[in-house]
């Protein structure tokens, strides 16, 4: 089989095993290994040679695929590793720093690398329609000669040649998910309990929030712009006085409101600055300086 069509995959978690699956259903010879070997038992079956070390399962194939716990995984897998003349695609979940600094480590051992951030949970992964992707950076050269079979088990996206650029959109967005699962949170507890049914709530939640997604398109106009005050309906004056009936109705419905205070705090920063015209994009300079 062409080098081409050869890969190897270490760590075989929820995630890692169905990247896995992938790979062997669209025809690649794949190589995986795992600390805890029994987890390769089932791919075994199903076509994929397994390793017996880390090192053996990086001399089988040009291209090796890190899906292991964290950083420090990484760093202990490929200790005794050769890695010159290898591509190691990274897609173990960590920060920006952590992937400059892997990339770094990679590098003067003669590879090649890119660090990957998973936009995914392991049922997406190989089902196109469900939209699946991951960001890729660091060496373009490898992003391009390798994009086939990288896109096999979810949509490709480079996003730049500082190896920290995947890992840093990836946390973007996982923190913008974060705060709305705080306010999804949030919206169930002011309903618990008044005979409500929560699908009820879930299926308002899911048409509110996603006629409200367009909102991050407006703050980026105005963040590019420098003008807080551009396409603005509800200004920052009106929002604060609204947030009042927001933290009396979380106090009558018996519902902590430590969720939204963080958020409503930076807004009356603003608002105190004499900012009541503008809109709540200047809390991401609120932010910025700490």
């Amino acid at each position: 089989m062409s080098t081409d069509k050869k890969i190897t995959l270490l760590g075989l978690g929820a995630m890692g095993t169905a990247l896995a699956r992938t790979w062997l259903a669209a025809g690649y010879e794949l190589t995986v290994w795992n600390r805890t070997a029994s987890r390769a038992e089932p791919l075994a079956a199903e076509g994929a040679a397994v390793a017996a070390s880390a090192a053996e399962a990086v001399a089988a194939s040009p291209v090796v695929v890190a899906c292991l716990l964290d950083d420090a995984s990484v760093g202990e897998a490929l200790a005794d590793a050769g890695l010159a003349g290898k591509d190691l695609v990274n897609i173990t979940t960590g920060t920006p720093a952590q992937a400059r600094a892997r990339s770094d480590w990679a590098t003067a051992r003669g590879a090649r690398y890119l660090d990957g951030g998973i936009m995914a949970v392991p049922p997406m992964i190989g089902v196109p329609e469900a939209g699946a992707y991951v960001f890729y950076s660091g060496s373009e050269a490898l992003f391009e000669e390798r994009r086939d079979a990288l896109a096999v088990p979810a949509a490709a996206r480079y996003v730049g040649g500082d190896a920290g650029s995947a890992a840093l959109h990836d946390v973007a967005l996982l923190s913008a998910m974060m705060g709305m699962f705080g306010g999804i949170s949030h919206a169930f507890a002011l309903m618990r309990g008044t005979g409500v049914p929560p699908k009820e709530t879930a299926a308002l939640l899911v048409e509110w929030l996603t006629a409200m997604a367009g909102y991050a398109n407006g703050m980026a106009a105005q963040l590019e712009s420098g003008d807080y005050t551009l396409g603005v309906t509800s200004n920052l004056a009106m929002m604060v006085e609204g947030n009042a009936t927001l933290l009396r109705t979380a106090e009558e419905q018996g519902v902590s409101a430590e969720l939204l205070t963080p958020y409503m705090g930076l807004m009356e920063r603003l608002l105190a600055d004499g900012r009541g015209a503008e809109s709540a994009a200047g809390v991401v300079d609120l932010l910025r300086k700490g």
